[in-house]
């Protein structure tokens, strides 16, 4: 698979003679990169389809996470603040922002402060407008449902957003006997999808979820 005539038009517009000299190095880049490209791919394809599957995603991501690796946009990444990520101190400067909300309803639940903190980390990276393209809002990213059902009339609103995923989130830790990684999984995938496959299901949304915010937790304890 090539995508070498794409390319060639792009060379042409970067070469025409009232182009600056940074053309060069733009033309240099796509050259470089069609290479990088063709290899990639032409790997691929002598693989076997299920393996290609699986190199495929590695390179381009699935819709579903690319909806949430984009929309949650988390810290950890290498993207630059400007582009919508917070630095480590703005991290931290948000994070206080919420933290008498997030202590009243850690405490007003009996779930530990840093395991809400390392949620909303992982869900929204403290964004209280965020919204994902399932729908999910604010915060502690609720689905309207069950914002319905927890009583958040404003998922929008930090303070009843918090208050009630943290009721979510032990209610989570209640049904799987305090174990935090299912209570998590469920929080992420549901509850019945935890219980059909008996444990954190083989979603790969899931399968990265609970160990980004275990490591969340880990690190602020």
């Amino acid at each position: 698979m090539t995508i070498a005539p794409l390319f060639q038009i792009f060379e042409t517009m970067t070469n025409r003679p009232n182009m600056s000299s940074e053309s060069n190095h733009t033309s240099s880049f796509l050259s470089t990169f069609q290479t990088y490209l063709d290899n990639e791919l032409s790997g691929i394809s002598t693989r076997d389809s299920d393996k290609s599957s699986n190199n495929l995603s590695s390179i381009f991501l699935s819709p579903e996470s690319s909806a949430r690796y984009f929309q949650h946009a988390p810290s950890s990444t290498s993207t630059s603040s400007a582009e919508g990520v917070l630095s480590q101190a703005e991290d931290h400067k948000a994070s206080d922002d919420y933290a008498s909300f997030i202590s009243s309803s850690a405490e007003k639940f009996g779930v530990d402060p840093n395991l809400v903190r390392a949620v909303i980390q992982q869900e929204s990276n403290f964004n209280p407008d965020a919204k994902s393209n399932a729908g999910a809002l604010g915060l502690m990213q609720l689905m309207p449902g069950t914002a319905k059902y927890l009583n958040v009339d404003n998922p929008y609103d930090p303070q009843e957003n918090i208050e009630g995923g943290t009721k979510y989130l032990k209610n989570m830790l209640d049904k799987y006997n305090g174990d935090e990684s299912l209570a998590l999984a469920a929080y992420n995938a549901g509850p019945g999808n935890v219980d059909r496959y008996n444990g954190i299901p083989p979603f790969e949304e899931t399968q990265s979820y609970v160990p980004a915010v275990m490591n969340n937790y880990q690190s602020l304890t």
